[in-house]
Order: structure tokens, then sequence, then C-alpha cells
């Protein structure tokens, strides 16, 4: 999938749900239908596998991104040995994706499980899973079936990807947001009497003042903004624009939620607006003299220093900054997201609601020798009894029950899952976090929350003194009160899952307007007030120079194919 997916949910998510434990950058053309109709008949699964599901079977699995083999004697892997007969090989990334992607594509050796990546639906990695999970998995059928339509591919019409998050059962229940927004230092807010800080002005001017106030903090100069631009975290340089106008999040476009249309919006005037905001922080001196050289890891290592007061991010990329201030106990420096806009007569929209993870997920490659087998082991894996144990663990050991059915971690217990060789010898974290699962934000048939992170009375009885009273200044229970109820998803939201074909003018344009957003938004920024309509125009003028159209076709096209396709029941 584009790049924007990954960075969304691949690295960041998997990261930030190890620590937090909660949660929160498709193609088809008007014959899609023939397309689907040739495919059915040339692309076939071959059923040799046996029924069964007990037998034992190693499973040899790739994940997309760097981690570590769980240690021998875990004890979750035990129990899924010794209950489903099945035990795990992981491979887990090692230096580039692209150029690991491309040598197993060239050298077609896969392992049994593969984790989602357009390129390896491209080259044919999957087998079609749709007519297995109709007769081998009632447990998987079950859990998509509402968004069967929306997990097809959209130019063949088969399954090939399991999406691992976003399936959604019931009404969500929220205790973190872990989303896009401008974030600041709870120092700050608690320093001016803790405002509810609604609009672009307000929020740089507590920062300005601030910094003015404090020119230091730990004996290091205070920095008011960044902006990070590393690589495909380039959405902190480029997708504010969007919610500062009361949108939510589609990527390189605004969608109009009545009709569906999308256009850019990085050439328009409210972006204008937006970068001119900064180019006035940037001449008051509160935005980095370094913010556009910064690698990801030297952002993260100056937002953990905790001198840096704001930023535009998304909760799950800053997250090892904010586990560092909590592990140095500089509760007071660590963030807290305001659902900035313009101003006050515009309605925010940073809070959605749970997607399927679309091109994410499990899927099993050609050269699995039992798919049957493996695809019941993740029928099994699926189901509420097993979830509980991948979840919130073994009862009475890595959690309670009370007289009245509730689950409860206790603060020890919760701190358990931030020691990463613990989590190796005592979750089976890598498997559930790409495997299908219930959504952290569910609830549980027995009320319980889904996720440890979101038991209500759990998550604010275990916050910290200071969080506790930070939050009471505010009248809040937890750190999403600060956002409005997520409306309705737009049934062909969020635009920025829409598959960009390798090759077509689409994707080449998409590729473009990122290039002109690097080059040119830092001088943008960093230009002297006088020089910013020069800088601006010139890079307005380059936009308007590429292939725009053909990339606002391709993304226009495929939100009237979701709307057509996506809204059937």
């Amino acid at each position: 999938m584009t790049k924007r997916v990954r960075r969304l949910f691949l690295t960041g998510m998997a990261l930030m749900l190890a620590v937090c434990m909660v949660l929160t950058g498709c193609g088809g053309s008007n014959n899609t239908q023939e397309k689907k109709e040739t495919a059915s008949t040339e692309t076939k699964t071959t059923d040799t596998s046996t029924d069964n599901s007990s037998k034992p079977i190693e499973i040899a699995a790739f994940i997309g991104r760097p981690g570590q083999a769980p240690t021998a004697d875990n004890r979750i892997y035990k129990k899924i040995k010794d209950k489903l007969g099945a035990t795990f090989k992981f491979d887990f990334l090692v230096g580039d994706l692209e150029q690991k992607i491309g040598v197993m594509v060239a050298g077609g050796d896969y392992p049994d499980l593969v984790s989602g990546h357009q390129k390896f639906v491209s080259a044919k990695t999957y087998i079609p899973l749709e007519d297995l999970i109709e007769k081998h998995a009632p447990n998987l059928k079950k859990h998509y079936e509402k968004d069967w339509n929306k997990i097809k591919d959209p130019d063949d019409g088969h399954i090939y990807l399991l999406p691992n998050y976003g399936i959604v059962k019931t009404k969500q229940q929220l205790t973190e947001f872990m989303g896009p927004a401008f974030y600041i230092q709870k120092a700050v807010l608690k320093e001016f009497g803790y405002p509810k800080v609604k609009t672009l002005d307000e929020y740089f001017d507590l920062i300005k003042k601030y910094k003015e106030k404090y020119p230091t903090i730990d004996g290091q100069p205070t920095i008011g903004f960044e902006i990070l631009s590393h690589e495909w975290r380039d959405f902190c340089l480029k997708n504010a624009p969007q919610h500062l106008i009361g949108h939510p999040n589609d990527g390189n476009v605004v969608v109009d939620p009545k009709t569906g249309k999308a256009e850019i919006f990085a050439d328009k005037d409210y972006a204008k607006r937006y970068y001119q905001k900064l180019n006035e922080m940037n001449a008051q001196g509160l935005i980095d003299r370094e913010t556009f050289v910064l690698t990801y890891d030297q952002y993260i290592q100056k937002l953990s220093t905790g001198r840096v007061l704001g930023m535009f991010d998304q909760r799950w990329n800053f997250g090892l900054a904010q586990e560092s201030l909590h592990t140095q106990k500089k509760f007071e420096r660590m963030y807290v997201a305001c659902p900035v806009v313009f101003d006050s007569s515009i309605q925010e929209w940073y809070m959605d609601r749970p997607l399927p993870n679309l091109m994410n997920g499990w899927g099993i490659s050609t050269k699995c020798k039992d798919p049957v087998r493996v695809l019941k082991v993740l029928d099994a894996l699926v189901t509420e009894e097993w979830q509980i144990l991948l979840q919130w663990g073994e009862k009475d050991i890595d959690y309670t029950v009370d007289d009245k059915g509730r689950f409860h971690k206790s603060k020890e217990q919760k701190a358990q899952y931030l020691d990463n060789a613990w989590r190796l010898a005592n979750m089976a974290f890598d498997l559930w976090d790409i495997s299908p699962k219930i959504e952290v934000t569910d609830v549980l048939s027995d009320g319980n929350a889904a996720n440890p992170g979101n038991q209500p009375e759990d998550f604010y009885n275990n916050l910290e003194p200071y969080d506790k009273e930070f939050l009471g200044a505010y009248g809040y229970k937890t750190w999403a009160d600060f956002f409005a109820p997520a409306p309705e998803n737009p049934v062909f939201y969020p635009a920025w899952q829409i598959l960009l074909p390798d090759g077509s003018p689409a994707k080449v344009q998409d590729k473009k307007l990122d290039d002109l957003a690097l080059k040119y938004l830092p001088k943008v920024i960093l230009a002297k007030p006088a020089d910013f309509e020069k800088a601006w125009n010139e890079y307005v003028g380059e936009i308007r120079k590429s292939d725009v159209k053909s990339y606002e076709d391709r993304i226009n096209e495929q939100i009237q194919w979701r709307i057509k396709n996506w809204s059937v029941k």
C-alpha cells in the first residue's frame, strides 16, 4: 500500500499499542466487475489440507517491521501450542522494507504468513482467501461480515489480506487519543490556568508566552515548535491544513462529505494561511532552527528532553518520546492533544471512528503447504476466549476479576507491559498485533473492555497524581475527552487508503507532490516575512505546473467506486 498506510499503522501503531495498550498517512476502474469475473476463473486455491485442526504445525511468518523473537518459554505461545497445536517462527524486518520485499519477490521464497503490503499483492504473493474463509473459518467470516466488501481487492474482488485493526463490533470506548492534533506540553496549559485551546492563534500565543517566561528548561534552550519532515513522516509538515478547516485525515486531499468530491489542499488559500502563521512564528524564534534537518530519531531525542513545547503530529508517532518522559517522571513535560482549528466557528473533526486497516494484517502465501490449517489457527485466535488471553493475559496472573465480573490490572501489572523483556516472555504481542482481533476500543460480551488500556475505572485509577489533577482541572476523566465525539465515517473514508498503482500517472504525481512539499515548504516557513509571498507563489506555481488532475481523477474515481460498492449492506 502507500507509504501513508505504513505511516499510520505498521510501525507506529505496533510500538504504541505495546506501550499504551490502546488504539489512538483499492483501486478499480469502470470495468472492475469484468476484472473480478475474469480473475475468478483464472485464480483458484487448491485445498490440499486435512480438516484436522489440532495436528501440530509450525507456521513461518514474515513481519515487515523490526522486532524480536519471543523467548523459548513464552507462556502464551506455549498455550497456543498446547491447545491449537501451532508454533510460530517469526522473521522480522532487518534493514529497508522495500529492499527486503524486492529480494523476497525476486526469489519467490515466502513463509506461510506474510504481513500486508501492496507490492506483495502486485507480485501475487498471497492466495485468495474468501472461499477458504466461507468453508473453514466461521469466526473470521463473522468477524469481517460487516466489512466484507471493503476488505476485497477492488481490482479483482479477492480477499488477500485479513485487516488487523478497525473491525468494529460495539460502541467504542476510548481513554486515549492516538491520532493527529496540535500537541502541547501539559506544563504550558497548567501555567496559564488550563485553557481549552481551540484556535491556531490561541495555541501559538500560549507557546510564545511560555517560552518568553521560561527561556530554558533543565538548563537547555526552550524550543517552541518542531516540524518533523523526515522521510514518510512528512505528514507532520503537510497534513495540518485539512484539520484546521474542520476536515478529518484524508491524506493529501480534502473530500466534500456530501458529494464525495476530492481535491488537493496543498495549494489552497487555507494552506497558505497555515504556513504563513508558521513563517511568522519562525520570525519570532518559536520554531527550532534545526527542525528541517532532524531525522526521526533526533526528533524523538529532542522531544524526550522535555524542552519542546509543541508540534503537530500523530500520537502514535512520538510515543517513544512520551514514554521516555514518563519514565523520567517528567509528567508535566508530556503532551496533550488540542483539537485546533482556524477560528471558533469551525467544527473540529480530529477524532474518527476505527476503520478497516486495509492492505495490512496477514496474508497466506502461495508457498504455504497447508493454508486451511493456518487459517483455522487464525480463526480460533479471533474468538473472545483467545482475545482475552492475548490482550489481558492470564487470569490471576496478569489481571484479576472482582465480584462484579470486572477485569482489573494493577499499576504493577500494567508496568510489566512497558518492559520489553517481560513482554517477550509473557505476551504474544507480535502475533496479536498482525492478526485479526477484537478491536482494542471494543467491549467484550460481558461488558469489560477488550483491551486493558480502555477499562475506564482502571485507566483513571492508575493515572499519576499529576495527571489526575490535570484532567480534573478540565473536568475530564480521559485524554479522549479533549475531543468532540467522532461522527460516522463517510462510506468512502479515508482517501489515504486508496491505492495508486505503481507507475500510474496518479502514483507519479503523488510522489511529485511529496517532493515539492519537502523542497519548498521549508523555504516558505523559513523565509523572511517580507519574502513569504514570493516563496509561496513559487511553491504553488510548481504544483500547478504538475499533473494534479491525474491524481485527483484517480482519487475521485475510487471514491465513487467505494460509494457504489461499499454502501451495499
